[in-house]
């Protein structure tokens, strides 16, 4: 989900499904195309077989597997599983509704609850700094909405909650002071704590403690965010490259390796090498990066916003370049290459868009990807 802006929306990746992404031919949309509602796009959630597409008119239109369209709407965010819709205008009148995807946003919703008016400022006005981000934060930033009962989730009022993303097993929650918590299933290592174990409640990232956090996205297994400095931190699975780590997965594919991997050590770093770096030697594969680890992007562009899809992410400088990463081509934006360079691990520059348009938002989701 991205946040009202001016622009023209552009789509590429996977849409077997018939999900918005570009011109609506064929199954992949190889390279950026503008969606088909145009400019009038004020907001789009892209989960992994539908889309869900607010108009500056508040309608919002579901399309992929599923399809319907329903009106006076703010914004939407969509799970495999529910549909979250934000009806009616700020303050008490809000309604956050919860509604089975197939159900084309007709009859009645699975549930429907008032949404609390956001907090107030220090001089009284609405929205201070601890003002809610998109879906499924909800605009009180004291709640969240979950694909999962219970569908409606009370947050800690310490947290002061600035925005919340979900990944498949876990979250990530941006507090108002720019710190990092996680909580949910670690196995892939995508809670950022070190090791592999589930927290019940939302933890601080120690290895963030005193850098100040402008953004977050979780993927499905892996997590992304960005300081105020514009400096990018990953952890998580990296099985398709999505870290911009080296992948086996990848160099296999290619048939890139050399030597033979013996297995994931404890760290999540395999004994097995890709054929080389940049500069010729050996690269260790990683499968799972459990602490957040610094990314460098080329010719040490700043971020601004970031985006995790699946396996992919995507991010936005600010210059307003695109960068995207991970699993693949299908996914990331490269054009109609057969595979990407050094093996689709590494950040590449997405040209796509024109050179008088440039990105200023980006929103991922399963294998697809919006960019504003």
């Amino acid at each position: 989900m991205a946040e009202e802006r001016p622009g023209a929306w552009f789509g590429f990746g996977f849409c077997g499904f018939g999900q918005a992404l570009g011109c609506g031919r064929g199954r992949q949309v190889h390279s950026p195309e503008p969606l088909r509602a145009g400019a009038d796009v004020c907001c789009v959630s892209a989960a992994w077989s539908y889309t869900a597409v607010v108009t500056r008119g508040g309608r919002v239109e579901l399309s992929g597997s599923v399809s319907g369209a329903a009106g006076g709407c703010r914004a939407a965010w969509a799970a495999e599983g529910l549909v979250a819709v934000l009806c009616g205008g700020p303050g008490p009148e809000a309604e956050l509704q919860a509604w089975a995807p197939e159900s084309a946003l007709r009859g009645e919703p699975l549930w429907a609850q008032k949404v609390p008016p956001e907090p107030e400022g220090e001089d009284g006005t609405r929205g201070g700094e601890a003002r809610a981000g998109p879906l499924p934060l909800l605009p009180c930033a004291r709640a969240y909405v979950s694909p999962r009962p219970p569908l409606y989730r009370l947050l800690a009022p310490e947290l002061r909650a600035r925005r919340l993303e979900l990944g498949a097993e876990h979250a990530l929650l941006l507090a108002a002071g720019g710190q990092v918590f996680s909580w949910g299933a670690g196995r892939h290592g995508q809670l950022g704590h070190g090791a592999l174990e589930a927290e019940l409640e939302p933890r601080p990232l120690e290895a963030l403690q005193g850098l100040r956090m402008a953004e977050v996205a979780a993927g499905g297994w892996h997590s992304v965010c960005v300081s105020e400095a514009g400096d990018i931190y990953v952890w998580g699975w990296n099985e398709s490259g999505q870290l911009a780590l080296p992948a086996r997965s990848l160099a296999e594919d290619r048939k890139a390796v050399v030597g033979k991997a013996t297995g994931p050590q404890e760290d999540g770093r395999e004994t097995g090498r890709a054929a080389a770096g940049e500069d010729g030697a050996p690269v260790a594969f990683i499968a799972v990066q459990p602490f957040p680890a610094l990314l460098d992007l080329p010719l040490g562009a700043e971020a601004v916003k970031a985006s995790c899809g699946s396996r992919h992410t995507a991010v936005v400088t600010r210059t307003g370049e695109l960068y995207t990463w991970g699993w693949d081509v299908q996914t990331s934006g490269w054009g109609h290459h057969p595979s990407p360079p050094q093996g689709g691990w590494q950040p590449r520059h997405c040209s796509h868009i024109g050179t008088c348009r440039r990105p200023e938002s980006v929103s991922s989701g399963g294998h697809g990807t919006p960019a504003l």
